[in-house]
């Protein structure tokens, strides 16, 4: 019979149970032995229903509090110095001051930096090293997940990040190399494996997902010896898993490593399995991930099938495992729960549940079960439907895209000439300052947005509410001093959702909650069809917002790429073809804004380097169509009107000269995490343009007096000429309150005030 496995289980929840749990423990609603219980439950009701959907062996240590790569380093005693004293005292708050930071009367400590997780948009947290590292056990999570699930009856396979690619997403805070620290912590895997061994896990899933990247002769060197250290007995047996691409030239690496089971992803490299299958020796297990762990549409089970008799012809069935391409933990977790999709679009669907469900009937077929025919033959009506409905074509949208030009991408003079025109229409001093976009969301705003939806709040009454929200927002702002404005986006749900809502060519779920990272959880839209923009978007708002004020109003949109990175994308067309579609629904919105008097127009772009392939090799050709994605959706403005753009949790030093290509006016750029090391990059460069390097983190509860954003802006003076610098957070304030917002951005504005006394002084 053939194996099912899982490589991750969402965590969240269905209805984002975690979240709720996380955020009233940080409220103090809620003591630690209630998030714990909470998050039992989480796990005990997500292995039953990973049994119940027909997987035979679910993981466990595949959930997280905050984040699985600061679970490991915390597991490995990688605490930095700074947390010692807390943790000791304190393990659980420790742990979320090194996630989130913390700010207390006798502590002031920073979160740790974070970073996308590859080239998905979840985030993690970075762990810090340096030299003569010393790792050993600390806690026993996996052990005590393991015992968790045994003691409901269930046998799992626990989940580790690898050893590998551990240090090499981690990083050292002396400038030595990451895997210099290779033999101090291998150690405490061998007792980590040793100890799982004894409790009764037969196998163990060890991630390894930098084998499908380009690796360099140390790195190839680094795995060879990690797991010749790792074949030490007693152990259970290794499943090293990879995904989000092929293996490639690492494959004969991967096949010779001295483990028993080898996973590999045929959704995005199905190519690949003939070369697994001639280079993996035939006493291990392969695991086929065969259905997407990455996005929401139904398999394609035929295709699946083949792959999976195909691999069968050439290994035993108890050689073969079938497993997602991936974790699940990029995917919502049950369909049942929408209730609100229409019967043909919730046909074309499949959520983790279901995902797990294919895998079952994947199964059976291969093993010559009559009862998976049923389930085949929906699975092909299905991808029939989709393929030939009317909504998901649209004959004008296909024109226009297909009557584009290079003149279409390109703004009519160079950027110095236009930051002429711009600084005689905006008039703004020395280090101007702004803000990203977003303000306060408050539980007032929430129930608001939830009370219109439901219908117990008329549109008027809410039209009211947010004018009364945007008026506060931008008195607020006068109050404090910043220079260019914008209007707080309180009518605004999320940066994607808000905008797919008006876009034709999507669909939104209800409960398609996925994690972002912590307790932030986003549902991202469904791009089904060709997109247009039949009426203009956020005109109204940003108008409404300048006719308060005579200080310059920033429109806010998000940008063609970070809105089809951050959607459930439809896989029946290229990802350019639907990236330029949004740039062309994009480039009017940006035109009507202008038109309205917005003369400065803010699209982020936070998931631009996110979208970059893990291979070097695909890189130029993601990066002209995603480039050129951004400049079709701005340059239809005069040179007056000043392009702004944003990235944040990304490194850019790879992709500069992309970054450079946008030609936005202004980029503002998360820096306050990596203390402004992401400044290097812009400098080696000589970027162009202007740069707004965050000053403060904003996904932290702390706030950093003036005297700390002065520190930061003088070492930014110190890598880019001070003409080029803009002054704002590094993020949108959408999950901060209002008190310490208004705290944190006086304190950014005095320490502008402070620099441009500086300068002034300095050119006296």
């Amino acid at each position: 019979m053939t194996t099912v496995t899982n490589l991750g289980f969402p965590r969240i929840g269905a209805r984002r149970e975690l979240k709720h749990a996380l955020e009233g423990y940080w409220r103090g609603e809620s003591d630690a032995a209630q998030l714990q219980a909470s998050a039992a439950a989480l796990r005990a009701r997500h292995w039953q229903l990973q049994r119940d959907a027909g997987v035979d062996v679910p993981p466990s240590n595949d959930f997280s509090l905050y984040d699985h790569v600061l679970d490991t380093a915390v597991l490995f005693d990688a605490i930095p110095q700074r947390y010692r004293h807390l943790a000791e005292r304190a393990p659980l708050d420790a742990y979320f001051a090194m996630a989130r930071g913390l700010q207390r009367e006798e502590v002031d400590l920073h979160a740790l930096e974070m970073t996308k997780w590859f080239d998905t948009n979840y985030h993690y947290l970075v762990p810090e090293l340096q030299r003569d590292q010393v790792f050993k056990l600390h806690g026993d999570k996996p052990q005590t997940e393991y015992r968790e699930a045994r003691a409901l009856g269930i046998q799992t396979r626990p989940v580790l990040l690898g050893p590998v690619s551990f240090l090499l997403l981690s990083k050292t805070t002396d400038g030595s190399h990451p895997l210099d620290l290779l033999d101090n912590l291998l150690p405490a895997y061998v007792q980590l494996l040793g100890e799982l061994k004894q409790l009764g896990a037969s196998w163990v899933q060890l991630d390894e997902p930098v084998l499908v990247q380009d690796l360099d002769e140390t790195t190839r060197a680094a795995f060879v010896h990690a797991y010749a250290v790792l074949a030490e007995l007693p152990r259970p047996d290794i499943l090293l898993a990879t995904y989000f691409g092929a293996l490639g030239d690492n494959l004969s690496l991967a096949a010779a490593l001295p483990v028993e089971g080898l996973h590999v992803d045929l959704v995005r490299a199905p190519e690949q399995l003939d070369a697994v299958l001639r280079a993996l020796p035939d006493s291990r297990v392969l695991s086929l991930g065969l259905v997407n762990g990455r996005n929401i549409w139904r398999n394609p089970l035929d295709n699946a099938l083949i792959l999976a008799r195909y691999a069968l012809g050439h290994r035993g069935p108890d050689k073969l495992w079938l497993a997602p391409s991936c974790s699940l933990l990029h995917c919502p977790v049950d369909l049942t729960l929408e209730k609100k999709l229409d019967t043909e679009l919730r046909s074309w669907l499949a959520f983790s549940r279901q995902k797990l469900q294919e895998l079952r009937t994947l199964a059976d077929a291969l093993d010559g079960n009559i009862n998976a025919e049923p389930a085949l033959a929906q699975a092909r009506d299905s991808i029939e439907s989709r393929r030939r409905s009317s909504r998901v074509h649209n004959a004008a949208v296909k024109r226009r895209l297909a009557a584009l030009s290079a003149a279409d991408g390109t703004r009519t003079t160079p950027h110095a000439q236009r930051q002429l025109l711009q600084a005689q229409a905006l008039r703004l001093p020395d280090f101007p300052t702004t803000t990203i976009g977003s303000f306060p969301q408050t539980q007032d705003v929430r129930e608001a947005r939830a009370r219109h939806k439901s219908g117990k709040l008329s549109a008027a009454d809410y039209d009211a509410f947010l004018a009364a929200q945007t008026e506060h927002c931008v008195r607020v702002q006068e109050q404090i001093g910043l220079d260019v404005l914008v209007h707080g986006e309180f009518e605004r749900n999320d940066m994607v959702e808000y905008f797919g809502e008006q876009l034709d060519g999507f669909a939104f779920t209800g409960n398609g909650w996925v994690q972002s990272y912590g307790s932030r959880c986003v549902k991202p839209p469904v791009i089904y069809g060709d997109v247009s923009r039949p009426a203009p978007m956020t005109v109204r708002w940003s108008q409404y917002a300048q006719s308060l004020t005579d200080k310059p109003m920033k429109g806010m949109l998000t940008g063609p790429v970070t809105v089809l990175q951050w959607s459930f994308v439809r896989d029946d067309q290229s990802r350019a073809d639907t990236c330029r579609q949004i740039a062309l629904a994009l480039r009017d919105e940006v035109c009507d804004l202008e038109t309205a008097g917005i003369r400065a127009i803010q699209i982020d772009e936070p998931a631009l380097r996110e979208g970059l392939p893990l291979r070097r090799a695909e890189w130029q050709h993601y990066l002209d169509w995603a480039v050129d994605a951004f400049r079709i959706s701005a340059s239809g403005v005069a040179d007056a009107t000043q392009i702004h753009t944003h990235m944040c949790y990304a490194q850019f030093n790879d992709i500069i000269e992309a970054v450079a290509a946008l030609d936005a006016d202004v980029i503002s750029i998360e820096t306050s995490r990596s203390r402004m090391e992401l400044l290097d990059a812009f400098a080696r460069f000589d970027y162009p343009n202007q740069v707004g390097p965050g000053v403060y983190d904003i996904h932290s509860p702390r706030v950093p007096d003036t005297a700390e954003m002065v520190e930061l802006l003088r070492k930014a003076c110190a890598v880019l000429p001070p003409q080029k610098l803009w002054v704002n957070p590094d993020c949108g304030l959408k999950t901060r309150g209002w008190d310490e917002t208004r705290a944190a951005l006086e304190a950014m504005v005095n320490a502008a005030r402070t620099l441009r006394s500086e300068r002034a002084a300095a050119a006296a």
